[in-house]
């Protein structure tokens, strides 16, 4: 089988970062595969851009899932290159049922790229960031979908609208039940 060229990257929709400083020459690196260091890297910035998009939802650990990605990239001498937060594209969401799906999709799309970044590691013969991903990131992740899912559904059910009106109702107190499943 033929060597694939050393600047060639497969297809993926993991979030890498484009100017990605690899820490090749660190003593400190702890076997940390090059293309996996690049994967920590932007799935580290695609986490702190939901805790940002989210942070009007209380409680939720997207900022501490941020820092914990951040440390374990530390932890194994990898670089992090910090890149700007866009400002979201929508200001507020005045309804349950959008915002409600708004995290939902941003769950899907965070716990897709920790699915890929586990198969990565694995491919470039990283064992321990793959059981790392796994266990600590993408595990508590899979519960909290499973959550929004159940309180996306009992929402439709009971008639919540996508009214920006933002006349509260049942929909409040789903909204409350949300942040309380969601900060376990």
């Amino acid at each position: 089988m033929a060597a694939e060229p050393a600047g060639k990257r497969l297809k993926s929709g993991l979030p890498l970062c484009a100017g990605h400083r690899s820490s090749a020459g660190s003593r400190a690196r702890h076997n940390l595969p090059a293309a996996v260091e690049e994967a920590l890297c932007g799935l580290s910035s695609l986490l702190w851009d939901g805790a940002y998009r989210l942070q009007a939802l209380e409680g939720l650990k997207q900022r501490e899932e941020a820092e914990a990605m951040l440390g374990y990239l530390a932890e194994r001498g990898g670089n992090y290159c910090s890149k700007d937060i866009q400002k979201p594209g929508c200001e507020a969401v005045c309804s349950v049922l959008p915002a409600l799906e708004l995290l939902l999709l941003q769950l899907k799309e965070e716990a897709g790229a920790l699915v890929e970044l586990s198969q990565l590691a694995r491919n470039h013969g990283d064992p321990h960031t793959a059981s790392v991903v796994k266990s600590h990131f993408l595990a508590p992740r899979v519960d909290r979908l499973t959550a929004l899912g159940d309180l996306l559904t009992s929402a439709r059910r009971l008639g919540c609208t996508n009214d920006q009106t933002g006349a509260g109702g049942f929909g409040e107190y789903i909204l409350n039940q949300l942040q309380d499943e969601l900060a376990r």
